[in-house]
């Protein structure tokens, strides 16, 4: 079932302020993965896992090889939001699985592009740079995260449409959802957080029929949807 998302605007102003406002958020980064992962989604738990060496796979079963950005904005704010570390902790972490022989440090590399370029040619790979960033050759994965520290198994994923109008005027960003998410797997409540409203739209329309495993009760859910214009 196709969703349709029509826009209407009043006149080139509006347009004009419309597609600027809240085109992308300066705390925000996207995660993205090679074209051979599956998956369209991940969730912060997965995330997590992943990048400290804990699996090496995701919930389907897919190889992934994490990259890290060695400093910068953007690596800093991934560690804050998904890690919870910093990058002294993170690099003792890591110090720490080489010495026990229990694990290695991931691929680093010092910039947006770099990270984008080792995942485009890097079957499995994953990364995260900045919500800004340009990103031919990989594809974005939403990122959801559980309130409650229940994690959800999305099940029907439906990816939200890129308005053609939003996409040609080179407006992107990353919108944020809340919702819950019933015993049955049904979202409900579902709200945008923040981004761009033009994108929020459709982004709440497309999470409102998602579907995920049933459970013994309701789960409080968030969710990042990137949307890349290039």
């Amino acid at each position: 079932m196709k969703t349709v998302f029509n826009i209407k605007i009043a006149s080139a102003a509006t347009a004009i302020l419309l597609f600027s406002s809240l085109s992308a958020r300066a705390d925000s980064v996207k995660v993205i993965s090679n074209n051979s992962i599956q998956a369209n989604q991940i969730s912060v738990h997965e995330l997590k896992s992943v990048y400290l060496r804990e699996k090496s796979s995701l919930n389907d079963g897919t190889h992934v090889e994490p990259v890290l950005e060695r400093s910068g904005a953007a690596h800093e704010i991934f560690l804050k939001q998904y890690l919870k570390q910093n990058s002294d902790d993170l690099q003792r972490y890591y110090q720490s699985l080489v010495f026990s022989g229990k694990g290695s440090m991931p691929k680093a590399v010092s910039t947006d592009a770099d990270v984008v370029a080792y995942v485009a040619r890097t079957k499995g790979a994953i990364g995260y740079v900045s919500a800004e960033a340009n990103t031919p050759g990989v594809k974005m994965l939403a990122v959801i995260d559980s309130l409650n520290n229940a994690e959800r198994q999305i099940v029907t994923y439906v990816a939200p449409a890129y308005p053609d109008v939003v996409r040609e005027q080179g407006i992107g960003g990353i919108v944020r959802i809340r919702f819950s998410v019933s015993p049955k797997g049904d979202v409900q409540n579902a709200e945008v957080i923040g981004g761009n409203p033009i994108l929020g739209e459709t982004a709440l329309a497309a999470v409102r029929r998602w579907k995920f495993l049933a459970a013994a009760s309701q789960s409080a859910m968030e969710v990042s949807i990137p949307f890349d214009p290039h």
